[in-house]
């Protein structure tokens, strides 16, 4: 027998795909999400919602009070897009060039959309709901920016909640992952100097892009000899900028970084080590190494009880298999900044099918699954219905 909350979005499934597709077609990136933020602000009003705007630039918090229960309900969805090509062949592909939903947030966006008109409609729940529509999760600091805006100041949550849709895992499957789920994120920018040159007479040089190469290999030692097996770290130079010219040695290369853990102490450590070992390998060759910290988010932890909630949520809406647990990945999500400040909440996956021909998030052919906005949605509001009672 189909779930009361499933029968009920059912009539609106059709109209929030095309939605769903009306946002990938118009995608914005991080803190430009303005026709985005206008069009999910109109929504809410429309709906009864009290909306607020201007967190983080283009943030959008939509509030629904019933009743006169005293808890409080946050869910949450990010709004932008990445500044990528896409190549997916869609009838609905993006008309913005370089810029592509390419990791589902418009799907995330509608699902949170699908689940707040029912909500608004029916008002089965006895309390405060708040969600929270967030920009830039791909610049990995859209969160952080909302908390320094005030959001949990304005608007105060027992619980928060939030979701991504999974490529690779069965669809309409919900993954948990108690503790540790995804990993911190930082980006680092060093920059080597040292003394240019004609490429014919590099006794009379210092050259910046050989000092680069040799921090690079260097940088490969943290995770092999300074962090147990036991816990995971990625270091990836993913960039060495110098000059264009074969014959010119360079005075200064620009190298940008990505490091990753699932642990805290690793963490310090890894950052620790990257500055050593770069400034080390620097004076080494009578170069000089600055090492910048561009942005980081923490390692996204999720409460135990809280992802109790949602397993017990997705049984009774979907059937004793629709939850598996998962493992931590090293992938980063900037919900971790709103889990730290409000550790009662949980991220879980929403799967979005593991057929081998579907394309993996960030991939030029992606799309977003629209079967599962229904799933997601049911889900979002079977949550506040169980937790606002």
């Amino acid at each position: 027998m189909t779930h009361p909350i499933i029968e009920a979005l059912r009539g609106n499934e059709a109209q929030f795909t095309e939605l769903r597709r009306y946002f990938h077609q118009h995608p914005e990136i991080g803190f430009e999400e303005h026709n985005t933020s206008d069009r999910v602000a109109a929504l809410l009003q429309e709906w009864g919602y009290e909306v607020h705007r201007g967190l983080a630039k283009t943030g959008v918090v939509g509030t629904l009070k019933v009743g006169n229960g005293h808890k409080r309900l946050g869910l949450r969805a990010d709004m932008d897009a990445l500044p990528m090509q896409e190549n997916s062949g869609k009838a609905w592909s993006s008309t913005v060039e370089g810029k592509f939903h390419g990791c589902g947030h418009d799907g995330h966006t509608t699902t949170l959309l699908f689940a707040a008109e029912y909500l608004a409609r029916t008002r089965n729940f006895n309390g405060t709901l708040h969600l929270i529509f967030q920009p830039a999760e791909e610049l990995l600091y859209g969160g952080r920016v909302m908390l320094e805006d005030g959001l949990f100041d304005l608007f105060p949550c027992d619980h928060i909640f939030g979701l991504h849709n999974m490529p690779s895992q069965p669809v309409g499957k919900i993954g948990l992952r108690d503790g540790a789920m995804m990993a911190s994120s930082d980006t680092l920018h060093i920059e080597v100097n040292g003394v240019g040159g004609h490429g014919a007479v590099p006794e009379h040089t210092v050259d910046a892009t050989l000092v680069a190469c040799h921090i690079t290999v260097a940088l490969q030692s943290i995770v092999s000899r300074n962090i147990t097996p036991f816990q995971p770290a990625v270091v990836t130079v993913g960039s060495i900028q110098a000059g264009h010219a074969p014959n010119i040695i360079n005075d200064k290369v620009l190298m940008k970084l990505t490091v990753r853990t699932l642990d805290e102490r690793v963490r310090q450590t890894v950052l620790q080590r990257i500055h050593d070992i770069a400034v080390a390998q620097a004076e080494s060759f009578n170069a000089t190494a600055t090492i910048r910290h561009i942005n980081g988010s923490p390692v996204l932890k999720n409460n135990p009880q809280a992802n109790e909630m949602v397993r017990s949520v997705a049984t009774d809406l979907f059937g004793q298999d629709s939850v598996a647990e998962v493992n931590a990945f090293m992938g980063s999500e900037d919900f971790a900044f709103m889990l730290e400040k409000n550790p009662n909440g949980c991220y879980f996956t929403l799967g979005a099918g593991d057929e081998p021909d579907r394309c993996m998030v960030h991939n030029p052919g992606y799309d977003f699954n629209d079967n599962i906005l229904l799933t997601g949605a049911a889900l979002w509001a079977a949550l506040t219905e169980h937790y606002l009672r």
